[in-house]
């Protein structure tokens, strides 16, 4: 599969702002109009590592300007003043942008090993925050907004004793319902189906009340998704059912991209998966990072043309683009094994 690397990348780095002057990654990107915009998670230090949301906007996709040199979501809004607003991803649905987002009560400090995942502390934080359990654990909700600038919360997604993350909502109504795909981590064992952390899918009427999740893919016998794996971007509807972009970690924590076409009528049904990831780390940039290397994480994708503008998170230190042809992507996957 011949993915294309942005000769730019990485495409939107730290710095400008306080806020944002330590990491950027994990963008969620919409195209509205002939404009392109993009959140951004970013965090101003990596002791505490406490993150916020910014906005930019571009032309062609690639360069990239900050709407505001304010963050447009910080934890302090959603009530959680230590806390850390993470891993935007926004779909429009009947002219109302709608913003899903991964919360963790109380941000943790961060010091890079170079080895998997960092070594975390926790910050001991005044008037109780961080004392009980509870606040380490990452809650998932939805935001909505008519101008991507003015958010207001409308719903947690998950239960808030479990961490769950990568909650993301397709971009319009199935049989009537809103679907959202999930990724709740305490979801194992037996009676879940599934050894390792998996993608699950859910509805609503109303966006506030979810119907119980349904697993929907969960790791399958590859070595390049043999620890979990999550969605990454919101569904793209095509002509041979929902893209969906999900993300395999395997034993030696190291993040790769896979791909699912779902039906387009039922979600729940995967017409066609790849068997080997899409993406791998390859660059320096994908490599080498202040965080966690060797990690590639897509949060946001668009359509423009024909082509498949694929927006991700690099070592939780930048973000950068790649891009495909939609069809031959799409094409690529129905090559693979069928269920």
């Amino acid at each position: 599969m011949n993915i294309t690397r942005h000769p730019a990348n990485p495409i939107v780095v730290p710095g400008g702002f306080e806020w944002r002057k330590a990491t950027v990654f994990n963008p969620a990107v919409i195209l509205d109009g002939d404009k392109f915009y993009m959140i951004e998670r970013t965090a101003g230090s990596l002791t505490p590592c406490k993150n916020y949301l910014g906005l930019l906007e571009s032309e062609d996709g690639v360069h990239f300007t900050h709407v505001k040199d304010e963050p447009i979501l910080t934890p302090d809004e959603l009530g959680f003043p230590y806390g850390s607003v993470q891993d935007p991803r926004v779909v429009k649905i009947d002219g109302t942008f709608y913003m899903n987002y991964a919360l963790r009560p109380c941000a943790m400090n961060y010091y890079p090993t170079n080895t998997g995942v960092p070594e975390r502390s926790f910050p001991k934080y005044p008037d109780g925050w961080g004392e009980q359990e509870g606040h380490w654990l990452t809650r998932s909700s939805i935001v909505k907004s008519d101008n991507l600038v003015d958010w207001a919360f409308v719903a947690d997604t998950t239960e808030l004793d479990i961490n769950d993350r990568d909650n993301i909502l397709f971009p319009e109504k199935i049989n009537g319902k809103y679907a959202l795909l999930r990724r709740p981590e305490e979801y194992i064992g037996e009676a879940y189906g599934t050894e390792k952390a998996a993608m699950w899918i859910t509805y609503s009427d109303d966006l506030i009340n979810w119907e119980q999740p349904k697993l929907l893919a969960k790791a399958e016998n590859m070595a390049w998704e043999s620890r979990k794996i999550g969605g990454s971007t919101p569904p793209i509807k095509t002509d041979k059912g929902w893209l969906v972009l999900y993300h395999g970690v395997d034993d030696e924590i190291v993040y790769r991209v896979g791909a699912l076409l779902l039906d387009l009528d039922d979600p729940e049904k995967i017409i066609a998966r790849t068997h080997d990831f899409i993406m791998e780390p390859e660059t320096y940039y994908e490599k080498f990072g202040y965080q966690i290397p060797n990690v590639i994480f897509p949060t946001g994708n668009v359509v423009k043309d024909g082509l498949l503008y694929i927006y991700y998170g690099v070592t939780d230190t930048a973000i950068a683009l790649a891009t495909v042809p939609l069809d031959e992507l799409v094409a690529h996957i129905l090559s693979g094994p069928k269920s």
